[in-house]
C-alpha cells in the first residue's frame, strides 16, 4: 500500500472537487455528505445520484430525506437563514437509478456535463436487507456496482472510485485474521476443487431472470408468494450452494468482484469495507442513526420483553464501527490513493484492535434497560430483571417452541380452541419471529474472524496534523465501548428510531 503523501491535507484536497455521490438518502451516504460540506465549505459541487421520477422529485428527495434530517443542524446553526443558499449552490440532485447503464440519466446533456466534470465517485448504493428478493439485490449490489464502475470509467478527470462494500464478504465461517485482499473472479467460499461450485455471475443473472419469468407465469402464485420465491432463491444460492451467511454479503462479494475485474483498467479504486455499523460517535451528531441495524434489533426485542435469550456465543467478538469513523476512513483513503492507478483495499472495523464480546455488549443492554425501562402499552415500565442469557445451540430454544407449539395444538383440537387458540397464536408468532432472527444473525453471533485492517493503520500513521488526525479519527482504539453504547448508541436508537 502507498502511503499519504503528506502535503496530501484532508480539507485542502476536496476544496473546488466536483464529486458524485449514489445511494445519497442512504444512511452512510448523509453522513459523508455533512461532513464534506462541514469540514471542507469550498468544495465545488456535489452531484447526488437520487431515485426519482423527475428533477422535482428529486429535490423534494433532498429537502426531506437529507437536508431535513437533524444531522444537518450544525450546518444550520453555522449559517442561520443562508443554509439552504449554502445548501443548494452546493448539492445538485440528479434524478437516476444505478441498476441502469449511465446511471438511469435520461438528461444526455447533463451525461456529457458529468463525464467532463466530475472528478471523485463515491458508490455507497446498495440494498443492506439481508432476506432480499435475489433480482433486487443482483440488480443494486451487482449491476449497479457494475455500471457506476463503467460511468466512473467515461470520466475524464476522475482522480478516485471509491467503493463501499462489507467486510463480511469473505464469509462468516472463517476463523482467525481475514487479510484485506481481493476476491478473484469464479472464487466461492466454498472449499475444493469442484467446478460446479465456481461462481458465474452472468449464470446467475440469467438464472434469476428465467425464475421471474417462471414464477409470473403461474397464476396460481400470489404476488407475495412470487416475492417469497425469489427471497428463497437468493438464500439458497447464497448458503447452500457457494457458501455465504445471507443474500446481502452474496452480492455485494459479486460486485466487488465485477469491480475489481479485468474491466477495470487502471481506474484509481478504493474498497472500504465496514463491519456492522453503528450510531455517529462524535460529530456532528453523537447517537445519529437512521434504521435498527443488526443487532440492535436483539437489543429492542430484549427491552421490549419479546427476547429473553441471545443466539450466540457470549466470548466471540461483536465487530462494531460507529458511521463517523467509517466517513473519515472514506474520506481519509480517497486523498490517499487519487490519481493512484491502482487499487486498495480497506477494512474498517474494531474487532483487532479494540474488540467487545457479545457478552459484553449484553451487560451493557441489562445495565441500561434495567436503569431506564422501557413504557408498556398500559402505561407501566417493562422493567428487565435479569441479563440475556445465551444459547450455543439455537435447535434448542427453537425445539421448545416447537414442542410447547404442538402441546397446545392439540390442546387446542380437543377444546375446538375456545381456550388456547389466543395462547397458541401469541407463541406461534413469537416462535416464527425468533426462527427468522436466528437463521439471518447465527453466522455472526457465532463468528470467530477478525478482520485485519493493517491497512488502515499504516494510513493512520501518515496522517501529520493533530488536529486533522483528530478531525478525521478513525481508530477504533479511541472508543471506550461502555461509555459509547450506554451514552450515546441506546439513547440514539431511542431516540431518533423509537420515537
Amino acid at each position: 500500500m502507498c502511503e499519504v503523501e503528506r502535503e496530501k491535507n484532508i480539507v485542502r484536497f476536496f476544496k473546488g472537487k466536483t464529486l458524485l455521490v449514489t445511494g445519497s438518502t442512504g444512511f452512510l451516504a448523509k453522513i459523508f455528505v455533512e461532513k464534506l460540506l462541514r469540514v471542507q465549505a469550498d468544495v465545488k459541487r456535489v452531484f447526488l445520484l437520487i431515485r426519482a421520477v423527475d428533477a422535482a422529485s428529486a429535490m423534494q428527495r433532498l429537502q426531506h430525506e437529507i437536508l431535513g434530517k437533524e444531522l444537518f443542524k450544525a450546518l444550520k446553526e453555522k449559517y442561520g437563514d443562508g443554509f439552504q443558499s449554502f445548501a443548494t449552490s452546493k448539492l445538485w440532485p440528479v434524478a437516476g437509478d444505478i441498476v441502469h447503464e449511465n446511471l438511469g440519466i435520461q438528461d444526455s446533456n447533463l451525461v456529457s456535463k458529468f463525464l467532463k466534470e466530475v472528478q471523485i465517485i463515491v458508490n455507497v448504493a446498495a440494498t443492506t436487507n439481508f432476506f432480499e428478493r435475489y433480482d433486487v439485490s443482483l440488480d443494486i449490489n451487482v449491476l449497479g456496482a457494475k455500471h457506476v464502475m463503467q460511468f466512473a470509467k467515461q470520466c475524464v478527470k476522475l482522480e478516485m472510485f471509491l467503493h463501499v462494500s462489507t467486510a463480511y464478504v469473505s464469509g462468516t465461517e472463517r476463523c482467525g485474521l481475514i487479510p484485506e485482499k481481493r476476491l478473484l473472479i469464479g472464487e466461492t467460499l466454498r472449499s475444493g476443487s469442484n467446478s460446479s461450485y465456481e461462481l458465474d455471475i452472468e449464470a446467475e443473472i440469467d438464472l434469476t431472470e428465467k425464475k421471474k419469468v417462471e414464477l409470473q407465469s403461474d397464476h396460481n402464485l400470489t404476488p407475495q408468494a412470487q416475492k417469497l420465491a425469489m427471497k428463497e432463491l437468493g438464500m439458497q444460492r447464497a448458503q447452500h450452494l457457494f457458501g455465504w451467511p445471507n443474500t446481502y454479503v452474496f452480492t455485494k462479494a459479486m460486485g466487488e468482484i465485477l469491480v475489481l475485474g479485468h474491466s477495470r483498467g487502471n481506474l484509481p479504486l478504493v474498497i472500504v469495507r465496514p463491519s456492522i455499523i453503528t450510531s455517529i460517535l462524535r460529530d456532528p451528531l453523537p447517537g445519529w442513526i437512521e434504521g435498527i441495524r443488526t443487532i440492535d434489533i436483539f437489543m429492542m426485542a430484549y427491552a421490549n420483553r419479546k427476547l429473553q435469550s441471545f443466539p450466540g456465543d457470549p466470548q466471540m467478538i461483536v465487530d462494531l464501527i460507529p458511521g463517523d469513523m467509517v466517513v473519515n476512513a472514506m474520506m481519509a483513503t480517497t486523498v490517499a490513493h487519487s490519481n493512484q492507478q491502482s487499487e486498495f483495499i480497506y477494512h474498517v472495523g474494531s474487532s483487532t484492535r479494540n474488540p467487545i464480546t457479545y457478552d459484553s455488549l449484553l451487560q451493557c443492554w441489562f445495565d441500561y434497560f434495567s436503569a431506564n425501562p422501557r413504557t408498556g402499552k398500559d402505561g407501566e415500565p417493562l422493567k428487565i430483571t435479569r441479563k440475556m442469557t445465551t444459547i450455543s445451540r439455537t435447535t434448542f430454544l427453537i425445539m421448545g417452541y416447537q414442542f410447547l407449539l404442538q402441546v397446545l395444538h392439540l390442546l387446542n383440537f380437543l377444546t375446538c380452541g375456545f381456550i388456547f387458540g389466543r395462547l397458541y397464536d401469541d407463541l406461534n408468532h413469537k416462535y416464527k419471529y425468533l426462527k427468522v432472527l436466528i437463521d439471518l444473525f447465527e453466522p455472526y453471533t457465532f463468528f470467530k474472524g477478525r478482520f485485519d485492517d493493517a491497512n488502515l493503520e499504516k494510513l493512520r500513521a501518515t496522517i501529520g496534523e493533530e488536529e486533522e488526525e483528530e478531525m478525521f479519527d478513525m481508530d477504533s482504539k479511541h472508543i471506550d465501548w461502555n461509555s459509547y453504547l450506554h451514552d450515546i448508541h441506546i439513547p440514539g436508537i431511542l431516540k431518533y428510531e423509537c420515537k
